[in-house]
């Protein structure tokens, strides 16, 4: 049974190891020293309008079933939590998948979201392009647009996209929407952000960070960052549901 849970009531009667994937999540967002770079999931923290889903290992086939059913559920319900909501999803990570590299858990990511397409009994959204080497593209399920974060245990120096579970942050495109309706407001918090990641991490913002909606732009090179400024240079997604003309 799948179940999501806010960031106040979800250590009752969790396994140890959600509970201690939730406050690893706490210490992360609540540090004081070194403060999470993205703004917009501080304030989702602190205002409670994040919800949490676990899933099983991602190497188990059950893990993308589990991811279904959250997905649905949160994308039923979403504009319920706020404006700065999205869905953070926590993998059992056992040791053993702990040690693998960035580029092992690349490989699962991308897996993952195929699954979850061919899974998906929706149709692809006709507004949004199927292909990711458009500008116009992104990750759509169950006709809803979505923005992907994944954090790893294998992130040492991108520390900003570290986390000691294999983790997704899924934020809704109307939440993004809404942060870019003032486009001098999000310029500002874009440049707040940057500032923040030069000091958070050991390198350089990553060269494919840029805005939504931009010809230079693909927004699945955003999803997985590497531990370095390279980038796989085929999107490695294959749309299940195409456009119907």
């Amino acid at each position: 049974m799948v179940k999501l849970y806010d960031s106040i009531t979800a250590t009752q009667n969790l396994l140890s190891w959600k509970k201690d994937a939730l406050y690893s999540f706490h210490r992360m967002m609540m540090d004081k020293r070194r403060k999470f770079p993205c703004i917009p999931a501080y304030q989702g923290y602190v205002l409670n309008h994040l919800r949490f889903g676990f899933v099983s290992d991602p190497r188990n086939s059950k893990a993308v079933v589990e991811l279904v059913g959250l997905m649905k559920e949160y994308g039923r319900t979403s504009e319920e939590y706020g404006d700065y909501t999205a869905l953070i999803i926590i993998f059992e990570t056992p040791e053993n998948l702990k040690a693998f590299s960035t580029h092992e858990f690349e490989e699962i990511f991308w897996q993952l979201l195929n699954q979850l397409s061919a899974l998906d009994d929706s149709e692809w959204p006709e507004e949004i392009s199927s292909d990711p080497s458009h500008h116009s593209w992104e990750y759509c399920f169950n006709k809803e647009r979505y923005f992907f974060y994944c954090a790893t245990p294998a992130h040492k120096k991108r520390k900003s996209r570290y986390f000691p579970y294999f983790m997704l942050a899924i934020t809704p495109r109307w939440v993004l929407d809404k942060f870019n309706r003032s486009s001098i407001q999000s310029q500002k918090m874009e440049n707040q952000i940057r500032k923040m990641l030069t000091v958070y991490d050991e390198l350089s913002p990553h060269p494919d960070l840029k805005k939504y909606g931009e010809k230079d732009n693909y927004e699945w090179k955003q999803y997985f960052l590497r531990d370095d400024n390279t980038t796989i240079t085929t999107c490695p997604f294959h749309t299940k549901k195409i456009n119907k003309s």
